[in-house]
């Protein structure tokens, strides 16, 4: 199990609680408002703000909720000024951390996400000191076939790869394609349970230690609950066995 795109289309799998969808949809608001205000309105001319509104659709936010975030955006309607910042770090055994936000409020959101550093075994560290190690992907998590059909479909439709990873095939692509990559899977009969532009690590670290696991969850899970958060980005690797005792 590699890394945290998968432990989200786990969790993603287990079903999300009203309260949990809620924060996900203004997260997302957030995000389009960002990507409106810094490169207009038009999801057309506007690549950042194209992949914000696959990702809001994806989730299922409706369009009237996606029109007022891009409204906001645009300041047709009042919005707040968010500034987007990345912060970097360790956690417990020593797994980077690369945490995107969007705050309208810096000291407040550095004294919150360094806390959490601080109060769950991790640690923050310098600009570049772990960002180095990530580059941005197209990512989508297949489920339900083999490996050569998925391979040919994936690479006929643009992709760059294609890995086991668990029960699933881990599809990879220019992050600018992903939607597309995903699409022509999904038309081609596969099943696909995540697609999204996210940092993939170069460099895994392997976790075998039933508590380090935990520790690494928890924090992560820590940082997700957080408003201003965005995306969490790691380099975990859990084997699924270590996976099921953690979830036990």
């Amino acid at each position: 199990m590699s890394g945290h795109s998968k432990w989200a289309t786990i969790k993603h799998k287990k079903g999300a609680a009203d309260a949990a969808r809620g924060k996900l949809f203004a997260k997302i608001a957030r995000q389009l408002e960002v990507a409106a205000r810094e490169g207009g309105g038009d999801p057309a001319s506007n690549a950042t703000l194209r992949t914000a509104v696959l990702k809001a659709k994806g989730a299922q936010m409706t369009n009237d909720a996606i029109d007022r975030a891009i409204k906001r955006g645009t300041g047709e309607d009042d919005g707040r000024s968010y500034e987007a910042i990345t912060y970097e770090g360790y956690a417990p055994g020593g797994v980077a951390l690369l945490i995107d936000v969007l705050t309208d409020n810096r000291n407040r959101t550095g004294a919150e996400v360094r806390n959490i550093f601080s109060k769950l075994g991790g640690s923050m560290a310098e600009p570049g000191a772990v960002g180095w190690q990530f580059s941005r992907r197209g990512v989508v998590m297949v489920s339900g076939a083999d490996e050569d059909s998925v391979m040919m479909a994936a690479l006929d439709a643009g992709a760059d790869d294609v890995a086991p990873d668990g029960d699933m095939f881990r599809v990879t692509c220019d992050p600018s394609t992903v939607y597309e990559v995903r699409d022509a899977l999904q038309g081609a009969g596969f099943t696909v349970e995540s697609a999204e532009s996210t940092m993939v690590a170069s460099l895994s670290v392997e976790v075998t230690d039933r508590d380090d696991a935990r520790k690494i969850l928890r924090i992560i899970d820590a940082f997700e609950d957080n408003d201003d958060v965005q995306d969490v980005y790691s380099n975990f690797d859990i084997s699924d066995e270590l996976m099921e005792a953690v979830e036990a």
